[in-house]
C-alpha cells in the first residue's frame, strides 16, 4: 500500500503510538523556552551572587597585579600564579555555575517531562537521503525555524540596542568610578541586561511552546487504515480472539457450576431456563444470581441441582425475568424482591415440612412478574 500523505492522517494517535514514540524520544521539545529559561535564572543567580561576584573579580585583579621583582623576572611563577587565579574564579563563580548547570539540565523537562532514549542514539542513515534533506528544508518545521531565528535577531536585537542606549551615560561613566564601586554597578547593569534579553526570550518561548505542542500532535497523527492495523496487531487475529473469548466463557461457566451446589433454589422454565439463586441470611443483603442457562446448560444446571439437593421449582415467567434481567454474581433487581421472598420463604417451608415427615405442603403457585421484566416465551435466549 502507498504510504499515505498527512493530509489522510485524520485520527488522533492512539495511546500505544504516544508510547511507542516517547520510547523513541519523540516529545514535543522547545529550544527556545530552554534559552529564557537558562538566561532569565542565569539574570536571577548574578542578582543572588552578584557581590560575591564582585569581591571575587577585586580580590583577582589585586593579588593578579601585586608581585613582586622577583616574581616578575621567573618565568616558573607566572604558571603557578596563573593556576592559583584560575583555581580562585573557579572557586568564585562555582554557585553560579552551579545554578546554571541544574537549569540546563531541568529545562527540558518542562516540557515533556523525564525522558531518556537510546533509540535517538542510534544513526539514522535515511537522513543522508538528499531528497529528504531538500523535503526537510522546505518543511513547516523548517519554515518556522528560520521565522525563530529572525524573530529572535529582531526582537534580541532590538532590545539589545534599547538596553545599550539606554544603558550607555551608565557604561561610560564606570570608567570615573572607583574600582569597587565600578565592579559592583557594572555587575548591577549586567544582570539588568540579562533580565531584558530573557523578557524578549520568553515573547518568544511563549509562541513556540504551544506551535510545538501542536506540530507534535500533528505529526502523530494516524490514518484510519494505521489504527485499524494497530488493533490487529494489539488484539491479535479475529479467530484468536475468538478462540480467547470462547476459553474466557468456558472457564466462567465452570466457576458458575461449581457454585451451583451452594444455591437455595433454581427456578426453572421448565425446560428453557435455569437460574440458580442463594441467599445466606448472615452474609447476603439480597438474594443472589450465581448461575443461570438456557437449554443445554440449564439441562446441565438442572442435573447438578438434584445431584446436589438442591430444590428445583418451575416459575416460567420468573426464570425468563431473571435470566434477562440478571447477570451472574448480581443480587436480583428490587422489583423481584417481594416474588423471590415468596420463592425462598417457600422453599424453606418445603423443607421443615420434609424434615418433619410430612409431604402434604400444596404446590406454589405462578407468581407475579412486573410488566418491565416480563419475556415472552417466545424469546431468543442470549448466547453464553
Amino acid at each position: 500500500m502507498a504510504e499515505e500523505s498527512a493530509q489522510e492522517r485524520t485520527e488522533k494517535a492512539t495511546p500505544k503510538r504516544l508510547e511507542d514514540s516517547r520510547k523513541k524520544g519523540q516529545v514535543a521539545r522547545s529550544k527556545e523556552l530552554n534559552s529564557a529559561a537558562l538566561v532569565l535564572l542565569g539574570a536571577g543567580g548574578l542578582w543572588l551572587f552578584g557581590d560575591r561576584v564582585s569581591g571575587g573579580l577585586l580580590h583577582l585583579m589585586h593579588n593578579g597585579l601585586s608581585f613582586d621583582r622577583a616574581a616578575a623576572l621567573d618565568p616558573s611563577a607566572v604558571g603557578t600564579r596563573l593556576a592559583s587565579s584560575a583555581g580562585d574564579a573557579l572557586l568564585m563563580l562555582a554557585p553560579w555555575l552551579g545554578l546554571v548547570f541544574v537549569v540546563a539540565a531541568l529545562a527540558p523537562m518542562a516540557l515533556g517531562g523525564i525522558l531518556f532514549s537510546t533509540d535517538s542514539l542510534e544513526p539514522k542513515f535515511n537522513r543522508l537521503s538528499p531528497m529528504k534533506g531538500i523535503k526537510r528544508l522546505f518543511s513547516i518545521q523548517s519554515l518556522v525555524e528560520t521565522a525563530k531565528a529572525l524573530a529572535k535577531f529582531l526582537v534580541v536585537g532590538g532590545l539589545a540596542v534599547l538596553v545599550l542606549r539606554q544603558m550607555a551615560p551608565a557604561l561610560l561613566g564606570l570608567g570615573s568610578e572607583p574600582l569597587v564601586m565600578a565592579l559592583g554597578h557594572a555587575s548591577n547593569l549586567t544582570t539588568r541586561a540579562f533580565f531584558l534579553t530573557a523578557m524578549g526570550l520568553l515573547l518568544i518561548a511563549a509562541v513556540d511552546v504551544p506551535f510545538q505542542i501542536w506540530n507534535h500532535v500533528r505529526q502523530l497523527r494516524m490514518s484510519r487504515q494505521e489504527v485499524k492495523d494497530e488493533m490487529k496487531e494489539t488484539d491479535g487475529r479475529p479467530e484468536v480472539r475468538q478462540r480467547i473469548r470462547n476459553r474466557q466463557h468456558e472457564l466462567s461457566r465452570r466457576r458458575m457450576m461449581q457454585d451451583i451446589p451452594t444455591a437455595s433454589v433454581v427456578v426453572v422454565n421448565p425446560t428453557h431456563y435455569a437460574v440458580a439463586l442463594r441467599y445466606d441470611l448472615g452474609k447476603d443483603g439480597a438474594p443472589r444470581l450465581v448461575a443461570k442457562g438456557a437449554d443445554l446448560v440449564a439441562a446441565q444446571i438442572r442435573a447438578l441441582a438434584k445431584e446436589h439437593g438442591v430444590p428445583i421449582l418451575s416459575q416460567p415467567p420468573l426464570a425468563r425475568a431473571l435470566y434477562y434481567s440478571t447477570r451472574i454474581g448480581a443480587e436480583v433487581p428490587r422489583e423481584l424482591y417481594t416474588v423471590v421472598a415468596q420463592v425462598l420463604a417457600y422453599i424453606y417451608q418445603l423443607r421443615t415440612a420434609l424434615a418433619a415427615g410430612r409431604y402434604d405442603v400444596p404446590d406454589l403457585d405462578a407468581l407475579p412478574v412486573p410488566d418491565e421484566l416480563q419475556r415472552p416465551r417466545g424469546s431468543a435466549a442470549p448466547s453464553a
